[in-house]
């Protein structure tokens, strides 16, 4: 059972973004009409990471970033990934498990030196695809799909981005940034 404080947090969230005409959960439901063959992503970054071992370049999830990648699992309970994606850090991955755990899905490991390469594309053509990424790899990877720089890299302390690119049938891309915090 949802508690009344959480369900009231979240509509002040959604309420103070910025999505212009469109209510965020018309514009979830809009990036992936099942009646087109059309190609949307979903880019969220890692979950807040431990920052206490400057040396560690792969650190844990902090419990402020646990509790984050559950409430991933409840922005994305109306989306159906075909496929989810993440880098093979541990931030990363761990932010990527409670979705996937909850669509019974498998996480595939994608090279982050070579993002969208023609493998990545064929293999996510037409589908729902969930990448879990990083606050430089998500707006660069977005910015190559839709073919423009249009997004910067992100600041370190914005762990809450999402970013949904959608390929149509006619090859147009359209893209939005949505921020959860």
């Amino acid at each position: 059972m949802m508690k009344p404080y959480f369900l009231l947090l979240s509509l002040i969230l959604l309420t103070s973004c910025n999505f212009g005409d469109q209510e965020p959960e018309q514009i979830m439901k809009d990036a992936k009409d099942p009646d087109k063959d059309i190609t949307t992503y979903y880019f969220i970054r890692h979950a807040e990471k431990d920052t206490t071992d400057k040396m560690d370049k792969d650190p844990e999830l902090t419990d402020v970033g646990i509790k984050r990648a559950e409430n991933w699992v409840k922005t994305f309970r109306d989306i159906d990934f075909d496929l989810i994606y993440s880098s093979d850090y541990k931030r990363t991955i761990n932010t990527a498990k409670p979705i996937a755990r909850a669509q019974n899905k498998e996480i595939k490991f994608y090279n982050t030196e070579k993002l969208n390469d023609k493998d990545f594309q064929e293999n996510t053509k037409n589908k729902t695809v969930l990448i879990v990424g990083h606050s430089n790899l998500n707006p660069e990877w977005v910015n190559y799909i839709i073919g423009r720089k249009k997004y910067d890299d992100l600041d370190e302390s914005i762990y809450g981005s999402l970013f949904i690119v959608t390929i149509h049938p006619d090859n147009s891309r359209t893209s939005k940034v949505l921020y959860f915090d």
